[in-house]
């Protein structure tokens, strides 16, 4: 008999009522003295009656900046408490969130930049230089706020010699607080930026119901309630932390840990430290604690449950025993439909099951990707999704109808990932459909990659593709493979790409060929590339470091 997810109940059961400002306003009012936020880093804490004074400061000073419901507010900066209010800020104010990857500069920001055509922009100081970089590029943006770490002074100097009005984040918690009507829950909350894949990066546009519904299935997933505290690592710029761990924290009345950067050799200790219950891995972060030196005093924490995604499988039930975690959880979903895969709490799995389908809210088919009839059970098909629920998935891509009406073909969204059905019911990720990459929790855009290594005068054709990684959950490895015009080495494109593309973007390994495999239609063969891999005379990146 096929097995479905079952336990999804809203704890907000009016969807009248999803939306930031309305969930805040509930606990504050509920259990004001209540620790919400911890930063421990910044040595400071916020219980859910500061903080919401604190958020609607924020959107005071927003507001009298001249923003009004609608406008968009690019956030390019580190996990710290300034972004999480900047986000409970426009959630109140009715302004709409549109977060950047802080690796990105160059095209990838310009890119960005131009797509969610933000009004005011909350950046770390140490980022100024990349939009003054970008010239006129930048002038939507009205209005700089800029976090201190420690050069606003000069980043302000800089960005005000260049003609562009710029204020210390701090004016607005000095701001005359306010308190809007609540956004409706089908209005634009924030823009969350695909990685790309045939294409530039899309901005995914997500109502408020939206936002809400995927912390909503974290809740669910990790029975998360207010006795919890929740850690997050991850940036808050990923919907892995912001949407995934920040917002069920909210939704749950449960305390929120945001720390700024992953450390393996810490993360126990910081669990202790906090009294988590609850956390989240992504990518390798999983293998990284289990690979640690082991302590007689592991087990003696108060952790609880891990959202993994994905589960390293073959040290699952030793990592369990050795941190004494009572549960491991995982999904499978994406920006633009939330998780219509859920593995149920407590629950043995088959071994790389990503969980079953929440059917009470979703429907959800494998099918073949070239003609979209569904494949049988236990073939692979490509997974498509169609809410039933209104606005529990995004409303398009910003800006990019084209893209929208392609991606929802046949009233179905293609996800461009491969999966297979077991015939329980248990879903299993297989491969991507779709050129992306993902190396390390980053998703990466091979074609954005390819575009800024054709800008090399050497470089007269390239395809970039993904490699296993060589530890489990590791996910990819970046694999450039190069037709040169003219004499050029690994080392040289290496260099090249610094600055570019984000760091976590330069590919590891890089080959030259003398022509790319190729189909009638002139299309890259990349399987037959995926085929070949990295072969003996393939540059890596680490045997070879650049000067």
């Amino acid at each position: 008999m096929t097995r479905y997810y079952t336990d999804l109940v809203p704890d907000f059961p009016d969807p009248a009522t999803w939306n930031v400002a309305h969930v805040l306003r509930h606990h504050a009012r509920v259990r004001p003295d209540r620790v919400f936020l911890i930063t421990p880093e910044e040595e400071r804490r916020w219980t859910y009656g500061e903080t919401l004074a604190t958020a609607e400061r924020v959107a005071g000073g927003l507001t009298a900046a001249g923003g009004v419901a609608g406008d968009r507010v690019l956030v390019m900066a580190a996990n710290s408490s300034r972004f999480v209010f900047t986000w409970l800020g426009c959630g109140l104010a009715g302004l709409v969130e549109a977060p950047v990857n802080t690796a990105y500069e160059g095209e990838f920001l310009r890119h960005q930049v131009e797509l969610a055509g933000p009004r005011f922009a909350v950046i770390d100081d140490v980022y100024a230089e990349r939009f003054l970089a970008m010239g006129a590029a930048a002038d939507v943006i009205e209005h700089f706020f800029l976090i201190d770490t420690g050069h606003a002074d000069a980043a302000l100097r800089a960005l005000r010699a260049a003609g562009r009005r710029a204020d210390d984040w701090d004016v607005l918690t000095a701001a005359e607080p306010v308190a809007p009507p609540e956004p409706a829950a089908n209005t634009l909350a924030s823009i969350f930026f695909t990685s790309g894949t045939t294409g530039p990066s899309k901005g995914v546009a997500m109502p408020h119901a939206q936002m809400y519904f995927f912390g909503q299935e974290v809740v669910s997933l990790t029975r998360l309630t207010a006795a919890d505290t929740y850690l997050t690592v991850t940036p808050l710029f990923h919907g892995n932390a912001q949407f995934m761990a920040a917002y069920p924290a909210l939704i749950a009345g449960a305390g929120l840990v945001v720390r700024p950067k992953f450390s393996a050799s810490r993360w126990i200790d910081q669990v202790r430290a906090d009294g988590v219950t609850v956390t989240n891995f992504i990518g390798v972060m999983m293998d990284f604690v289990w690979k640690q030196p082991r302590r007689d005093d592991d087990a003696d924490n108060p952790l609880r449950a891990v959202f993994a995604a994905p589960t390293a499988s073959s040290v699952l039930a030793a990592f369990k025993r050795r941190f004494g975690i009572e549960a491991f959880v995982e999904v499978f979903g994406l920006t633009e439909t939330s998780a219509p895969i859920l593995s149920p709490y407590g629950v043995d799995r088959p071994a790389g099951a990503a969980g079953l389908q929440v059917a009470d809210w979703f429907d959800i088919r494998l099918v073949d990707p070239d003609t979209d009839e569904e494949v049988p059970v236990g073939e692979i098909g490509e997974l498509v999704v169609r809410p039933k629920h209104p606005w529990t998935c995004s409303l398009g891509y910003h800006g990019m109808p084209d893209k929208t009406v392609e991606a929802w073909r046949n009233l179905w969204f293609h996800t461009g990932d491969a999966l297979r059905r077991d015939e329980e019911g248990w879903y299993y990720f297989v491969d991507r459909y779709k050129d992306a990459l993902r190396r390390r929790g980053e998703n990466i855009s091979s074609y954005e990659v390819e575009q800024a290594i054709l800008g090399h005068p050497a470089v007269l054709e390239v395809s970039v593709l993904g490699v296993k990684a060589e530890i489990e959950a590791g996910e990819d490895e970046v694999l450039a493979v190069v037709v040169a015009a003219e004499p050029v080495d690994a080392e040289e494109l290496w260099r090249f790409c610094e600055g570019r593309i984000p760091a976590f973007a330069v590919p590891r390994f890089i080959r030259f060929v003398d022509a790319l495999p190729k189909t009638p239609s002139e299309k890259i063969r990349k399987s037959v590339l995926r085929d070949e891999g990295v072969t003996p005379d393939t540059g890596d990146r680490t045997a070879a470091p650049v000067d």
